[in-house]
């Protein structure tokens, strides 16, 4: 009789409803991937095989197949918010154990880690302290405390003097000291033209570095001179020589043209030693200044250290380096996130939370950055959504039903059959 047939469809058909009851309760899930069931017949079969002419046993669900296709994307205002657009999962620690996800919904917990919303700690390729990235993947952390500062060893200037320039009235009288009593200074009639920034003791604390261009009665010829907080450096006068050629540039010879500075004491507005590293030495690379027949201008300037600073914002690029800015106007990679592929994507294990693991079926795990190996990219800022279309849910839960409702109308005939049997005289 045909009732072990149509329970086996009537559990088939209540499977799928169980499936598609799931899909429809994920649609809103970030990274969740609706399931597919997928159902062989059945057979009675002896060691010789299945005849010809067998009638089937009914059916069987042999796979709960998930379907890893993309998901639409939607922004958010968070940037720790992340969606891979193409192929590839995030990396979480669980302990020791790597679970996979695609659901980049990510946070900062208190210890600074980069987490999910079950503390799970997002891997990423870390940097070293100059910002490269490098092989070691671990935690992604953003740490709150100050960085240390760095004091400038390094300035470039980039300038055009005017060659049309006069000698200066006054001679460059050096040395000057701004804290002297009297205070002395260089007057306007003693340069040509003048650059400041502003430069960095190992203590972080901020400075102002002049540059003053002397145009001397020798052709082509120039004196560079500095003050630092209107003092010139260890109490001396120190200038450079710029000779250039007749068009107007520095010869090949003669580079690199740099004024350097090798006593500097760093002191405070009133005069004071800062207690910073004393003495503290830099360079100043004049090598790309020129002497034109035009107005005295600079087009470059620019120094290697900078002051502490607390962290302001994180941003992820589209190939996953992760850029943290401070307050002190640095930027610094902290790391680039790390994204997994397998072999066989529905050979993962789900695990629940929109994450999955490692099996044999799907094979180990390929390792790269976004956008290589045939990995997507990062979209900063934004969600991927559940993958499940709500309309074809619904039309295949009424395809289920109608199922349901076949196989049940199957066992009422059959019961009418046997009744009909019994009732034999």
């Amino acid at each position: 009789m045909g009732f072990e047939t149509a329970v086996s469809g009537i559990r088939a058909a209540s499977s799928q409803l169980g499936i598609i009851g799931n899909n429809i309760a994920n649609s809103s899930t970030s990274g969740f991937k609706q399931a597919r069931g997928e159902f062989a017949d059945v057979f009675a079969a002896s060691a010789l095989g299945v005849a010809s002419n067998s009638i089937g046993r009914g059916v069987e669900l042999t796979s709960i197949a998930q379907q890893f296709t993309q998901g639409n994307i939607s922004f958010t205002d968070s940037s720790l918010d992340l969606a891979i657009s193409g192929t590839g999962f995030f990396m979480l620690d669980d302990g020791g154990v790597t679970r996979f996800t695609r659901s980049g919904a990510f946070a900062v917990d208190s210890e600074g880690f980069v987490t999910n919303n079950e503390g799970l700690r997002l891997q990423a390729f870390g940097a070293d302290t100059t910002g490269q990235i490098t092989g070691l993947i671990d935690d992604v952390r953003l740490t709150t405390s100050q960085i240390e500062p760095i004091p400038s060893s390094s300035i470039d200037i980039t300038a055009n003097l005017d060659s049309r320039e006069e000698v200066p009235l006054l001679t460059f009288a050096a040395p000057f000291d701004a804290f002297a009593s009297p205070p002395t200074a260089p007057s306007a009639d003693m340069y040509n033209g003048s650059t400041s920034l502003t430069i960095y003791d190992s203590l972080g604390n901020p400075h102002d570095l002049t540059t003053y261009f002397v145009k001397t009665p020798t052709a082509n010829e120039w004196e560079a001179h500095v003050t630092i907080d209107g003092v010139t450096p260890g109490g001396i006068a120190a200038p450079q020589l710029m000779r250039f050629n007749n068009t107007g540039q520095f010869d090949a010879a003669t580079l690199p043209v740099e004024v350097t500075v090798a006593n500097w004491n760093p002191v405070d507005s009133s005069g004071a030693g800062t207690g910073a590293v004393t003495p503290q030495s830099f360079k100043i690379d004049l090598s790309t200044t020129t002497q034109f027949g035009s107005d005295f201008g600079v087009s470059f300037i620019s120094q290697n250290g900078f002051s502490s600073g607390q962290l302001r914002g994180v941003e992820i690029s589209d190939t996953g380096i992760i850029f943290a800015r401070y307050t002190n106007g640095q930027s610094f990679a902290l790391g680039q996130v790390a994204l997994a592929n397998f072999a066989n994507q529905q050979g993962l294990q789900p695990l629940g939370s929109t994450a999955w693991a490692e099996t044999f079926a799907s094979g180990v795990a390929t390792i790269s950055e976004p956008g290589t190996a045939g990995l997507g990219l990062i979209q900063s800022g934004a969600l991927e959504d559940s993958n499940v279309d709500i309309t074809q849910q619904l039309v295949n839960m009424i395809t289920a039903q109608r199922n349901f409702q076949a196989n049940a109308q199957v066992i009422q005939t059959e019961d009418a059959v046997t009744q009909t049997v019994i009732n034999l005289r």
